[in-house]
């Protein structure tokens, strides 16, 4: 099953392949389409209220929506110097320990400025899963030991899967106070903007689907793994359909 939506997805990027080089202009209005959708996805999956279009009027016009918290808009900006941050990254093929702190910092700091890309120093517990996470003492050495082995998931698999079992790994880790889910979906996309491949946009309607396998990829991976596989097909063909407009 994952062989067919891999080729299913290469046979698409190549799709999307024959469309470039886009010209500076067009690169620059499918960041910024990106930079809303994701930031709005991945804000969503997390409680924040903000609809796509609201998201879309804090990061381009500044503004403050009447009736939503605060840290709504928080979360919106920072996420967004996030995005900004990831497409510096993008050209080097390679993830850093302290990179993926910055992403969360960067996220993170208007709501928690002493927490923002520090590991946490207390127990934590994700509400519904009945997986422990790792103490806090344990933190700093699993994140060094998770880079080289993002290495060797891109080494031995499918660009996309090594992007999903990574998003797994960070999340299993938990190694910021809050945040993780975003700064997993920030680091899976890097690792698919390095590849040469789409963002992998997940809506908030697919989010009991979302949990439910990640929970599940505690003991088997594969129905995360395709997921997340779908969510870049899914991408991959609103990317198309930009090009037909």
């Amino acid at each position: 099953m994952q062989a067919d939506i891999f080729k299913e997805i290469d046979s698409l990027q190549r799709e999307i392949d024959s469309y470039r080089p886009l010209s500076p202009d067009f690169l620059k209005q499918i960041k910024q389409y990106y930079k809303i959708g994701l930031t709005f996805s991945s804000n969503a999956l997390e409680g924040n209220t903000l609809t796509e279009s609201e998201t879309k009027i804090v990061l381009e016009e500044g503004m403050t929506i009447g009736g939503k918290p605060l840290k709504d808009h928080f979360e919106a900006v920072g996420h967004g110097e996030a995005y900004d941050f990831l497409y510096t990254l993008v050209c080097d093929k390679t993830v850093r320990e302290k990179e993926i702190q910055q992403l969360h910092q960067l996220f993170y700091f208007r709501i928690d400025e002493k927490n923002a890309g520090k590991y946490r120093t207390n127990q934590a517990i994700i509400t519904g899963s009945k997986y422990p996470l790792p103490k806090p003492g344990v933190v700093p050495s699993l994140m060094k030991e998770l880079i080289p082995r993002i290495e060797a998931f891109r080494r031995e698999n499918h660009p996309i899967k090594a992007a999903a079992l990574t998003h797994k790994e960070l999340v299993f880790i938990h190694p910021f106070i809050d945040g993780n889910g975003r700064a997993a979906r920030l680091l899976m996309n890097l690792i698919l903007l390095q590849e040469k491949y789409t963002l992998a946009i997940i809506p908030p309607i697919t989010r009991r689907e979302y949990i439910d396998s990640l929970e599940q990829a505690h003991v088997d991976d594969k129905d995360f793994i395709h997921f997340i596989a779908r969510m870049v097909r899914e991408t991959q063909k609103d990317y198309l359909r930009l090009f037909l407009k």
